[in-house]
């Protein structure tokens, strides 16, 4: 007996041993082609950033700081101190970081109590709502700078405020976007903190107040800091809210640069702005990212399992806070957008603005009907989202290892940095850079400039760092076991990749796709400069019908306006609905 179990037991570790040589002979085998697929992953986003993101910025800004013809350039930083000695430098460069600024406080102010409500309470609707708060975010600038001249400016209902043309509209625009992003960045993170620490400090006599300052806010900090870094970023380089809402007495770093190109061709000042809002942008994605990698750590230490608990009367006041926010900053305006397209200027009702961008009338800004301008940007979004999707998805899987290389770990982090770059850079520098450098790039055989292909490629670069921020938390949330006990088991790396990766992928793939879908739509600082004449999109449009005089271009403007929120708003309340169980940065 002894023996037959010795017998059998040699067999069981020989065959133990000749599986495991198989297994090791598949990863052997298989190790030259995953080191090929990971070096395409990184190789195709990074040469996308640098041909059509980084080529493009960097010789725009070089164009500024040389002078003589392209054989004979010579360097010329003379321009450095002649921008910084004007005083409108400086006016504008305060202003950016004061409208930056109370967009921040704002948004905090009023971001905290909607997170508190939607994710620490429990009520019918909550899902849905929370949904259709996710739209503000996404909603073109364009569309949110139109709703509120529409609402604070002649006309409109809130006239006798005074507040047109001014920084208090500029900076509720600002909070209008950024709400979204703290209710869902600090409402994540709280619905998963542990609660007894709170239930602790109530049993031993502490007051909500108490609980809050004491308990809950030193808990929250990383997240909220992280949002504020984010929200800075954001309000710090917004283009159409600016433009639209303070015109040139309130420009910012990015409306100064579009002035200084479209208006007066001064590369060399602009060049100088665009390395102040690098500085600006660099600074605050710095401590984003820092802020961020600390939030994903308690997160990764958190409590699991956190049961939102059921509206009570000491609620009330937060709740009224949260309802005043959705009524007063975001349904007022857009409700005031649509209204004021559906009258005329005598305060009639009529569907005459809708008619007129079917059948524009004579002398109109609108070139062809709405219908081309809506054919065409629902093109350009398509194949935009289609390749930011397709890089982002790639970035997110090379971001989502964790290796121990010190190496491989630093070049993950520049991988990070720079695919978030678009975020924060001026859509007018990549816009007017794409001009200069795509005359025949790399030796292709026809200009660039003069087709239509550099839009997608421009709305892609401003929709990858959602699609990646929105992806790339499903990936580091997978258990690195998961992966290691697969290749244990004889998986090869691709086959790791297709059964654990590619499925937690999956999970935030719709809104991935909404976001870039709604990002491309309504993206309008490069677009502006890359459109051929006859071929506008419809944010375009509608910023040539606000610019221009008359009230039929004004109230196509609004209907236009109407038309995109309406379009943008069905793509994120689709894409919230197939989101699955992802979660995301947003």
């Amino acid at each position: 007996m002894v023996i037959e179990r010795d017998g059998r037991a040699g067999r069981l570790h020989g065959r133990g041993r000749r599986l495991h040589g198989r297994a090791a002979g598949r990863r052997v085998r298989s190790r030259p082609l995953a080191v090929v697929a990971w070096t395409l992953a990184v190789a195709l986003p990074l040469g996308f950033l640098t041909l059509f993101f980084l080529w493009p910025v960097l010789a725009l800004v070089a164009t500024g700081f040389t002078e003589g013809t392209a054989e004979g350039a010579r360097l010329d930083l003379t321009g450095i101190p002649e921008v910084f000695s004007e005083p409108r430098t400086w006016r504008v460069i305060g202003q950016t970081l004061a409208q930056a600024g109370a967009g921040t406080i704002l948004s905090l102010l009023l971001g905290v109590p909607a997170a508190f409500v939607l994710y620490r309470l429990r009520f019918p609707g909550r899902g849905p709502l929370r949904a259709l708060l996710t739209v503000p975010f996404v909603l073109p600038t364009v569309v949110v700078g139109v709703a509120f001249a529409a609402l604070l400016g002649p006309g409109g209902p809130l006239a006798w405020l005074g507040l047109d043309q001014g920084f208090v509209a500029i900076v509720l625009a600002l909070a209008f976007f950024n709400v979204t992003v703290v209710m869902r960045t600090v409402g994540g993170f709280w619905a998963q903190l542990d609660p007894r620490p709170e239930q602790a400090a109530r049993m031993l006599g502490a007051g909500p107040a108490r609980v809050w300052w004491t308990i809950t806010l030193p808990a929250l900090t990383p997240a909220i800091a992280s949002a504020a870094a984010l929200v800075f970023l954001f309000c710090a380089t917004s283009f159409a809210v600016v433009l639209v809402l303070g015109g040139r007495r309130f420009s910012t770093v990015e409306t100064e640069i579009y002035r200084l190109t479209m208006q007066f061709l001064d590369l060399r000042s602009a060049a100088v702005l665009a390395l102040v809002q690098f500085a600006i942008v660099a600074l605050a994605m710095v401590v984003s990212s820092g802020l961020r990698r600390r939030r994903e750590r308690a997160i990764a230490m958190s409590f699991r399992g956190l049961r939102a608990a059921r509206p009570r009367l000491a609620h009330l006041p937060v709740i009224l806070c949260f309802a005043a926010t959705v009524l007063l900053l975001h349904a007022l305006p857009v409700l005031t957008l649509v209204a004021r397209s559906l009258r005329d200027t005598a305060g009639r009702w009529t569907l005459a603005h809708y008619r007129h961008l079917f059948a524009p009338p004579e002398g109109s800004a609108l070139q062809g009907g709405v219908l081309d301008a809506i054919l065409l940007s629902l093109r350009f979004a398509a194949v935009a989202t289609l390749l930011a999707v397709v890089l982002g998805a790639l970035t997110a899987l090379v971001l989502s290892r964790r290796p121990r290389s010190r190496t491989l770990r630093r070049g993950i982090e520049f991988l990070d940095g720079a695919v978030m770059l678009p975020l924060g850079v001026s859509a007018v520098t990549l816009g007017f850079g794409l001009l200069l450098t795509m005359h025949r790039p790399l030796g292709i055989g026809f200009d660039l400039r003069t087709s239509i292909v550099l839009i997608p490629i421009a709305q892609a670069l401003v929709a990858l760092p959602l699609v990646l921020r929105t992806l790339l938390p499903a990936l580091r949330g997978i258990d690195p076991r998961l992966r290691d006990a697969a290749a244990m088991l004889g998986a090869s790396p691709l086959r790791v990749l297709a059964t654990i990766d590619l499925p937690m992928l999956g999970r935030s793939a719709g809104l991935a796709l909404g976001f870039a879908a709604a990002a491309a739509l309504g993206e309008f600082g490069a677009t502006s400069f890359l459109v051929r004449p006859g071929a506008q999109t419809l944010p375009v449009a509608i910023g040539d019908l606000i610019g221009r005089q008359g009230a039929d271009n004004y109230g196509m403007a609004l209907a236009a306006a109407v038309l995109l929120g309406v379009m943008v708003t069905g793509i994120m309340l689709l894409a919230e609905r197939w989101r699955g169980t992802g979660v995301s940065e947003w």
